[in-house]
């Protein structure tokens, strides 16, 4: 049995809950709880606050996942810088400024070029921020599925880079930082003796697994989420990392499709063995919004697994023409069809009930303190 974040019976409620539980944040605000940020140095300032700040920066914020992401901060009363690699992006943060989701708030919007592999352009992008929600990935339009080994090194090097710079920037307290479950749920043990197993937050995939058979955008995922906690635990910094299954959502493949068959290499033993899922984009945002709140208020830490679905034959099937590409490359020829069947019905399980009961908490203490 698996556990949502929201179920779809309860969409509608869980949108009006939130949105009050938004106004309620931004009431409490209002009533006296900003702060001044004041300028401090890190080690002058107290750790365990953002002194009210509610501007934060996000990497990656014109891709699929950035733009959702910003949505919801907006709604939620933050403002938002931008962190985009070139000038030409900026035509992108434009497009979201006059999207009618988001127009209303345009104001709050601002954007900086900066290059993450830059680290002075990372202190100079962060300065002023409460934190960071680092979703930036890379691609190599060379490489195989548009990501090669060269890129999960660069995309190591880079959270090395984001998670440094957020330790010397004095107005950075917290980071938010994207992984992924395959980042979690790839593990050399040949899936003997998984009948009674769990791939939950403390599971990590084996990297010589993801090297072995090619599998560089999990390798990358890997490396960087280890790079970032290495980092992050060294210096104090206050992080979680969210490791969602392949993110899906309104025209999702055409929005992000590097990403999306970089993640689906290694599909059908994914599906095979119970571990291709995935996870709606809009909702992710939430859990995002929900651990940087999270970790203001103590109620978030650590690794947090995120999805929605794990594919039956007809999600396989859904995907597959969804994305545009023959079934059998996600869950494997008609011969495969009885080992497959009885993979998915073994006792193998992903778990995201931490991540549900964080979430389940926010809607519980939102009505108590109103």
């Amino acid at each position: 049995m698996t556990m949502r974040i929201v179920r779809a019976e309860e969409n509608f409620s869980a949108e009006l809950k939130e949105f009050l539980c938004a106004a309620v944040q931004r009431r409490r605000d209002d009533d006296g709880f900003r702060g001044s940020g004041g300028g401090k140095s890190r080690n002058a300032m107290d750790l365990d606050s953002d002194g009210g700040n509610r501007l934060v920066c996000v990497t990656g914020g014109v891709s699929y996942l950035g733009r959702a992401i910003v949505k919801r901060l907006l709604v939620h009363g933050y403002s938002v810088r931008i962190v985009i690699d070139c000038e030409e992006d900026k035509e992108k943060v434009s497009e979201m400024e006059a999207d009618a989701e988001t127009a209303s708030f345009s104001n709050r919007i601002t954007s900086v070029v900066s290059r993450l592999t830059e680290m002075e352009s990372l202190v100079k992008a962060f300065d002023g921020c409460a934190g960071v929600f680092h979703t930036a990935a890379f691609v190599d339009p060379a490489g195989i599925s548009g990501y090669s080994k060269s890129m999960a090194e660069l995309e190591a090097k880079v959270s090395e880079n984001v998670i440094e710079a957020c330790t010397r920037t004095g107005s950075v307290r917290k980071c938010v930082f994207t992984s992924s479950l395959l980042a979690c749920a790839l593990q050399d043990n040949s899936f003997n003796d998984l009948d009674h197993s769990v791939i939950n937050e403390e599971s990590w995939s084996d990297e010589q697994l993801c090297i072995d058979n090619k599998l560089w955008y999990a390798l990358g995922k890997l490396k960087a989420e280890k790079a970032a906690w290495r980092i992050a635990d060294s210096k104090g910094l206050k992080l979680a990392t969210i490791c969602p299954a392949l993110i899906t959502g309104p025209d999702f493949f055409h929005r992000n499709s590097t990403s999306t068959l970089a993640y689906l290499k290694g599909a059908k033993e994914m599906y095979s063995n119970g571990l291709l899922a995935t996870m709606d984009v809009n909702r992710l945002a939430k859990a995002h919004v929900r651990l940087w709140e999270g970790l203001g208020d103590k109620t978030a830490f650590g690794r947090y697994i995120c999805f929605d679905t794990i594919l039956s034959k007809d999600g396989a099937e859904k995907l597959a023409k969804d994305i545009g590409v023959q079934v059998e490359k996600i869950c494997g020829s008609s011969s495969d069809s009885n080992a497959n069947a009885e993979a998915c019905t073994s006792n193998l399980k992903i778990s995201d009930k931490k991540l549900f009961d964080l979430m389940s908490r926010t809607l519980r203490s939102c009505y108590h303190e109103s």
